[in-house]
């Protein structure tokens, strides 16, 4: 008997063995496969002797390479200028900017391990952007890979765990897209819009965006304004960071701009073309409306998009609107045009996940403040589109608190942006945020030099907008000490939640994170005032009035249990 038991336990056992065994190989089998398919081929380079160009050292932080250069402003910005073809281009751009790369991407990786401290769901991640993007290469111009490409040999070789440089700067492109997928976009609320004709005080049309693009405050550190001249297509000038040649804001030489806001999205299945590398081509190839139309319907996205299209020769601007499988173009009839983060199309404007958009995110108010102030302002001048850009207040000119993401200025912007395409000038702003000086450049001027002989400025100072004076407010100081209390607290800190909410009293959110730092020590009396007043407040979105209203009941239930 006891001999049967013992042989039942044998074959219960290897049964076990094996089963384990299988699901191993299943897993090596699944980790080979991954690792196979986030595999990104580089391009084949035919002539590869742009890798042994230097750049010379001009003065200190300033280089040139050939007719290309690259330094920093007084301002604070970057600037460089790059010409040649694609992987020429891509080598020069690294070569020039090989720090604020390696910088940028130490930055990104350090914010993404804040975001996921957890090293098993960073490998996960890993490997799920890897087969998220397995076909990304066949969806991208050879053009841009080989650019990419050329670039990645100044990348860093730290993170060959995450894949090799070129792979990295593939994916990274796609970051906006993989994250706007992923959270049903939250990195990204942005705001645009356009005045022409009787809507602007010299008739001309003038465009105005903030990017609020959020990857921690040391992102936003190393702004580029970038001037490229490529061998085919048009001139064209952009706002980015080290490593990322694709365009969220720009203008070209013809007076195109073109600007980009996320809009509701399901999680896709597969990859497409990047909506940066999309807005690139439309800035490189086209030079009025139907022309960056055509661009954008032959393109397959994988997320939802709006462009802002400014034309100078059409002296307008248009909203082209993009799903996975769809496709608006939004045309107004007035003189102005206003952007958010949801669809206006006859089509896409119709769709289930727009209207849950519209009546559940912060979006549709902020496109009623921003025709409100259009309305209030008069004919718009360049200077009032940046006073547009920094408005911190809600409908009516109500306080509803600093940083709240129903204002047009959060407190997140990586950039402000200010086009005039029929005179070619294009204002981009100084740090923090939209409240530094809004800087001018001139693309005649800038496309004319030949070459950088000298380290000196190449915005146009007599054009300059200055800084917001609210930069030296109480207000400002306080808001500053809101977000120093908000880190300590993200860290683990025991702050005063008192400092925390006097500091930034009318922001909803200020309450929610005193609440919640309440309930986590168990002190219910305390979370539920909290949460009490912020309901008080003007709150950004409805998945945030849940948790409040979530958070008050527990602990009214806390409460009753005491009692």
């Amino acid at each position: 008997m006891e001999k049967k038991k013992r042989s039942g336990w044998r074959k219960l056992g290897r049964i076990l063995l094996y089963l384990l065994g299988g699901i191993l190989l299943l897993f090596i089998a699944l980790a080979i496969y991954l690792v196979s398919v986030s595999h990104i081929t580089p391009p084949e380079i035919a002539n590869r002797q742009a890798l042994t160009l230097q750049r010379q050292t001009l003065d200190s932080g300033a280089y040139t390479l050939g007719n290309n250069w690259f330094r920093k402003s007084n301002s604070g910005l970057y600037e460089m200028y790059v010409e040649g073809a694609p992987f020429e281009r891509g080598v020069i751009n690294g070569k020039l900017s090989g720090e604020l790369i390696r910088r940028q991407e130490d930055n990104f990786v350090d914010q993404i391990k804040k975001m996921i401290p957890s090293t098993f769901y960073l490998h996960f991640l890993k490997y799920f952007i890897g087969w998220f993007n397995r076909d990304l290469s066949a969806h991208v111009p050879e053009e841009f890979k080989e650019e990419i490409y050329g670039e990645s040999f100044s990348a860093s070789d730290q993170y060959d765990y995450i894949g090799s440089n070129y792979e990295r700067l593939m994916n990274y492109h796609a970051a906006h897209d993989i994250g706007h997928a992923l959270q049903g976009m939250m990195l990204v609320g942005c705001t645009s819009f356009a005045t022409w004709d009787a809507k602007s005080a010299d008739s001309n049309l003038i465009i105005g965006r903030n990017f609020d693009f959020y990857m921690g405050d040391k992102f936003a550190e190393d702004k580029m304004v970038v001037f490229y001249h490529p061998d085919k297509g048009h001139n064209f000038m952009f706002v980015t960071w080290g490593g990322f040649t694709g365009v969220v804001s720009g203008m070209n030489d013809k007076g195109l701009t073109v600007t980009i806001n996320a809009a509701k999205t399901d999680v896709p299945s597969g990859a497409a073309t990047p909506v940066s590398l999309v807005a690139r081509e439309i800035l490189q190839y086209a030079q009025n409306i139907q022309e960056a139309r055509a661009i954008a319907a032959r393109r397959k996205m994988f997320v939802s998009e709006s462009f802002l299209v400014g034309s100078a020769i059409d002296n307008k601007a248009v909203v082209i609107e993009k799903t996975p499988s769809g496709m608006d173009m939004y045309s107004p009839k007035q003189d102005f045009i206003t952007c958010t983060n949801h669809f206006q199309g006859d089509t896409l404007g119709q769709l289930a996940s727009n209207k849950l958009q519209i009546n559940e995110s912060a979006s549709a108010y902020r496109y009623e403040r921003l025709t409100e102030l259009l309305q209030e302002k008069g004919p718009n001048t360049v200077q009032k589109t940046a006073d547009i850009l920094r408005d911190r207040r809600g409908l009516h000119n109500a306080d509803i608190g600093m940083g709240n993401e129903k204002a047009i200025n959060q407190f997140i912007a990586h950039h402000a942006i200010i086009f005039e395409p029929k005179k070619k000038l294009v204002w981009v702003s100084a740090a923090p945020w939209q409240l530094g000086q809004f800087v001018a450049y001139d693309l005649n001027k800038i496309f004319s030099m030949k070459g950088l002989t000298a380290n000196h400025e190449v915005y146009d100072s007599s054009l300059t907008l200055p800084a917001d004076t609210f930069l030296l407010s109480e207000d400002y100081k306080n808001f500053i000490h809101y977000r120093q209390l908000k880190e300590r607290l993200a860290n683990g800190e025991d702050i005063d939640t008192k400092a925390l909410v006097a500091a930034n009293p009318q922001y909803y959110h200020a309450y929610v994170l005193a609440g919640d730092a309440a309930f986590k020590r168990t002190r219910f009396a305390e979370a539920k005032q909290y949460y009490e007043t912020a309901l008080t407040r003007v709150i950004a979105t409805k998945g945030e009035e849940h948790h409040i209203r979530k958070q008050l009941e527990l602990c009214q239930q806390h409460l009753q249990k005491t009692h």
